[in-house]
């Protein structure tokens, strides 16, 4: 099948996954633990939620960079089988692909990542990328990729001066400083932390400790739209000026969280790419792809279809009203 034109650019780490499921927590002093799953799948946040939105039909472009190696090859391997346009993906032939070990226990996880070719892209690479059929760029994992984030701020005003909307999905700071943001806010469109990101941002924003709305709103004051990954209660958001806006997930039977909130940034950015302007309809198809992208193990073993997602929004399995 040829390979359609992007209209969404999605920028950030390529890696692989490993994915162990079980009594995950190490016991040191040599000692052997027997663990019920162990699964290698394609990670890092920008690939999961350019494979997302691939499997929704959305024409996709991933800009990243691997290692020449076996986990290179993988991960771009997994990508084309999505549908992710990989011309933009760089080959490292010095430093090793990232990979990401996941301790997936029921209810939380932890992730250990060598972040390998994660930290090296730079902005040039977003800019050399774009074609006059982009219409969005998505950022991802903004504090494992220093150079991106040190030159942000300057894209996303040009990429705005070309009427090219934007997003940014953080994801968790390992250093736990949550830096730069302040210059980067202003110039971006869309921000989709979950829920612990979000309280994070804005205490190192500034603000005063407070609920939900209250941090969202605080960051939406500075001025992007502020969309929320809340887990099983759904997602919801908030604009300057405007309403608070919420939507349910899905009531299902979950068997691996992972990804599952780069699989919720897919779905809202498909319903932009769709030309959706009702809030709640965007919400709607976020929460309901990041819900069942958690039938399945990895981050991307479950993601939906185009069809899959319509029939599951069309469903009275919705919770909620």
């Amino acid at each position: 099948m040829p390979q359609l034109s992007p209209t969404v650019l999605v920028v950030g780490d390529a890696n692989v996954d490993l994915v162990l499921r079980g009594d995950v927590v190490p016991r040191f002093g040599q000692a052997e633990q027997l663990l019920d799953s162990g699964e290698l799948v394609l990670g890092g946040s920008a690939s999961i939620t350019a494979s997302g939105l691939a499997r929704l039909g959305v024409a996709t472009s991933l800009v990243a960079r691997v290692g020449d190696d076996a986990f290179g090859r993988f991960t771009t391997d997994a990508l084309l089988a999505s549908g992710v346009d990989v011309a933009a993906v760089e080959i490292d032939p010095s430093v090793p692909t990232g990979i990401s070990v996941i301790l997936s226990a029921p209810g939380d996880r932890a992730i250990l990542t060598v972040p390998g070719t994660i930290p090296s892209l730079e902005p040039h690479a977003v800019l050399d990328a774009l074609t006059v059929s982009v219409r969005h760029v998505h950022f991802a994992s903004y504090f494992l990729q220093p150079a991106l984030a040190a030159g942000m701020p300057s894209l996303l005003a040009q990429l705005r001066e070309r009427k090219i909307s934007t997003s940014l999905d953080t994801n968790w700071d390992p250093a736990e400083s949550w830096r730069g943001l302040r210059e980067v806010l202003p110039h971006l469109d869309f921000l989709l932390p979950n829920r612990e990101e979000l309280h994070a941002l804005a205490r190192a924003l500034g603000a005063a400790e407070s609920s939900d709305g209250a941090a969202a709103l605080f960051l939406a004051e500075l001025g992007p739209r502020v969309v929320v990954k809340a887990g099983s209660d759904g997602g919801w958001s908030v604009a300057a000026g405007a309403p608070l806006v919420t939507a349910p997930g899905l009531l299902v039977s979950v068997v691996d969280t992972t990804g599952a909130g780069d699989s919720f940034n897919a779905g809202y950015l498909a319903a932009l790419a769709d030309g959706i302007d009702d809030e709640r309809e965007r919400l709607g198809w976020a929460t309901t792809a990041g819900s069942l992208s958690t039938l399945g193990a990895g981050g991307t073993g479950a993601q939906a279809t185009r069809a899959e997602l319509t029939e599951a929004l069309d469903s009275a399995f919705v919770a909620g009203p």
